[in-house]
């Protein structure tokens, strides 16, 4: 069994749970069943989408699915985890808007259990609080760590902020896509990383603020 990703899971849980203990106010019912959920379908979808992509049938290798290391498609995780996430309360956006923090801090969670995986370097830095591998003498940019810190910065804020419905899922949107965006040049990848996919997340979270306080400001021109 593969513990240091089950330490990770964990890690993120108890990020959720601790979030959902300092605002428990006007959320849904089971919330953190349903955080569980959103992340064990996003998961799904995502390792789906990269056995595809690598050419391999699911149905003929089902074991390919428990190999979660072997990668994951951010794009069609994130799809698929906010829709089983929103869906369900598409008609209480005050819920949505309320496990927006936690969400965001589930996703710190996950990322500070890079510490766990030991995966969390990324690009050479001489920075003083760069680390290295053992055995190596290059030290790296700790990028996991980094948005861990941003993700658990907006979620503190997101938290203790009030906002027309629907605003507050809309800046944990275009929080999320800012900290991917800001921390994707140091990670280490071939093709560069979904940075388009981060760019239009940004762009919709954007959209979404913008037109409901206008609405909320000015409800009369939507009329």
């Amino acid at each position: 069994m593969e513990f240091s990703l089950f330490w990770a899971v964990l890690t993120s849980v108890a990020a959720a749970y601790v979030a959902l203990r300092l605002r428990p106010i006007d959320t849904p019912d089971r919330p953190l069943d349903r955080l569980i959920g959103a992340a064990v379908v996003g998961m799904l979808a995502g390792r789906l989408a990269a056995i595809l992509e690598a050419g391999i049938n699911p149905i003929l290798n089902p074991g390919q699915f428990l190999l979660v290391r072997a990668g994951v498609d951010t794009t069609w995780a994130s799809l698929a985890g906010f829709a089983t996430l929103a869906w369900p309360l598409r008609k209480n956006l005050y819920a949505l808007d309320n496990l927006s923090p936690p969400a965001l801090a589930a996703l710190a969670g996950w990322h500070a259990g890079c510490v766990w995986r030991t995966a969390c370097l990324g690009s050479a830095s001489g920075a003083p609080w760069a680390w290295s591998l053992p055995g190596s003498n290059v030290s790296r940019h700790p990028v996991e760590v980094y948005a861990a810190i941003l993700l658990a910065i907006g979620a503190f804020f997101l938290a203790r902020i009030s906002l027309p419905r629907g605003a507050i899922t809309g800046l944990a949107i275009l929080w999320s896509a800012l900290t991917r965006l800001l921390t994707e040049p140091m990670r280490p990848s071939i093709d560069g990383g979904p940075v388009v996919f981060y760019l239009v997340a940004a762009v919709a979270g954007t959209a979404t603020v913008s037109l409901i306080c206008r609405w909320w400001i000015n409800p009369s021109n939507n009329r």
